[in-house]
């Protein structure tokens, strides 16, 4: 066998490793933060076992916080409670909140909830020569120091895509953002139709 062949083969087995490595580690940490996310509404989700009389000020602490949103809403529609969830959040936009936040508290994400979210717009793209069109909400949101994307300010994140009849906390494809995109470098339009092109379209 040659040098080369050897360096290419060793290279190889490098790179698969590493590969190996890095999928069972993010499976590990999304199995952890699941288990984690379970264990905050466990003591809601016994209560609603049990009979235990829940109304909706129960509910709300649940709703409000981004990390249990949209398995408190998950949990309420399994055990047929749907009415205890709290009308001002059942909307698109703050189901696709909770959809964000939860999709950068991922390991390979920015590893927490945002410490400050907010809707910037929806936007709206057209879908088929029918004359179809889905919707993006575009959000931004920032961390704060010691965070390490602390620096990088307004990040913008997308949630879609939503068509005329979707409901708030229906599944959607494509929750995504490119960390190094801030509101000050690229417009919301602009980022939604990159995430429904290079996510969203690619996926069907």
């Amino acid at each position: 066998m040659s040098v080369l062949s050897i360096v290419l083969t060793a290279l190889l087995i490098l790179v698969v490793s590493f590969l190996l490595y890095r999928y069972v580690k993010v499976h590990k940490q999304n199995r952890e933060l699941n288990d984690q996310l379970m264990e905050a509404i466990r003591p809601l989700q016994e209560k609603l076992e049990s009979g235990e009389a829940v109304d909706e000020q129960d509910i709300l602490p649940y709703v409000k916080d981004l990390n249990t949103r949209e398995l408190t809403f998950a949990l309420l529609e399994h055990l047929g409670k749907r009415d205890l969830f709290p009308e001002e959040y059942y909307t698109l936009i703050k189901g696709a909140e909770g959809s964000l936040a939860k999709w950068l508290r991922f390991p390979t994400e920015l590893d927490a909830i945002p410490d400050e979210l907010e809707h910037v717009k929806r936007v709206t793209i057209d879908f088929d020569e029918e004359g179809h069109k889905v919707h993006y909400e575009v959000f931004k949101y920032r961390m704060h120091e010691p965070h390490w994307a602390a620096k990088t300010g307004w990040m913008l994140g997308v949630v879609g895509p939503y068509f005329d009849d979707s409901k708030p906390y229906d599944p959607v494809g494509s929750t995504f953002s490119r960390m190094g995109n801030t509101i000050d470098t690229i417009p919301p339009e602009e980022e939604a139709l990159w995430v429904h092109k290079n996510i969203s379209l690619r996926r069907r």
